[in-house]
């Protein structure tokens, strides 16, 4: 769904197998970063060097962001009025106040959403005009005048963005709603692997998925690359109760097996064989 997302927001413009490079990559680049730092900036470079200008390709990339964080606001302000707040309260799990981290967190998604709006759709000029004046910096001025192009590019890929149909987005977000929801649901049934007696029971599903919503904000704030260490401690917290007893270190690897050491390898390598194919490219 990340590829077909990707797909939608360039048109078209990247095939299948370069939208494939372009995220398998990004994933990775975001798995070996701090989770604080992501892997957007990465994925910037990455489309652009697949033949999408680089004003447009950061349009792209902070319009995905756009809509990660907008499905991630709605959906856990929905999941909390339905089934309350107080499963943020793990307190005597975790070596640290989880409260307090969620919504530190949230507050920082809601404020990047607003920032990249502002950017992208309100403000491209005020970004094009920063840039040029970081790099007015003697240091810097070597690079001012691709600055200055990327920033046209913005401008016009701005432009073009605000123009998009309402199914243009409606298809954009949908992609992105079904990419979140079969990452966190990942977990839902690892849950229900290892307890086949519980069932499928719509609210329990739902509260396993908020649980995840909860614990993502933390992991998203982590310094460890690919929130590493964190995100088994905080599986472990969270889903303390949903797993038989002296399991919850074996469920955890489990889990990273499937949705994050998979990115580490495939990376590695994909990533000589993309930058192969780059260098013949420019011959």
């Amino acid at each position: 769904m990340y590829i077909v997302r990707l797909r939608i927001l360039t048109e078209k413009q990247l095939c299948w197998v370069d939208s494939w490079h372009v995220v398998m990559l990004w994933e990775f680049a975001s798995s070996v970063t701090p989770s604080i730092v992501g892997g957007s900036a990465f994925a910037i470079y990455f489309v652009n060097k697949e033949g999408v200008s680089l004003g447009k390709s950061t349009a792209i990339i902070l319009t995905t962001a756009m809509l990660d964080e907008l499905f991630y606001i709605f959906t856990v302000a929905v999941l909390l009025i339905v089934l309350g707040t107080d499963l943020v309260y793990f307190g005597e799990y975790l070596p640290f106040d989880p409260m307090l981290f969620f919504f530190l967190g949230y507050g920082i998604i809601i404020a990047m959403t607003l920032g990249i709006t502002l950017g992208i759709f309100v403000m491209p000029n005020g970004i094009k005009k920063f840039l040029v004046k970081l790099f007015s910096f003697s240091f810097l001025k070597k690079w001012k005048s691709n600055v200055e192009k990327t920033g046209d590019e913005l401008i016009a890929s701005s432009a073009e963005l605000r123009g998009k149909s309402l199914g243009y987005w409606t298809k954009a977000f949908v992609a992105t709603a079904l990419t979140w929801t079969s990452r966190f649901l990942v977990l839902n049934f690892i849950i229900l692997a290892f307890n086949p007696e519980l069932g499928f029971h719509i609210m329990q599903q739902m509260l396993f998925f908020t649980k995840q919503l909860v614990m993502w904000v933390i992991l998203l704030i982590s310094p460890t690359p690919g929130a590493s260490g964190i995100a088994e401690l905080c599986v472990a917290a969270f889903f303390k109760h949903d797993f038989p007893a002296h399991t919850h270190a074996a469920v955890a690897v489990l889990w990273r097996a499937i949705s994050y050491y998979p990115y580490l390898a495939i990376g590695l390598i994909i990533l000589p064989v993309w930058l192969r194919k780059m260098q013949m490219s420019k011959k």
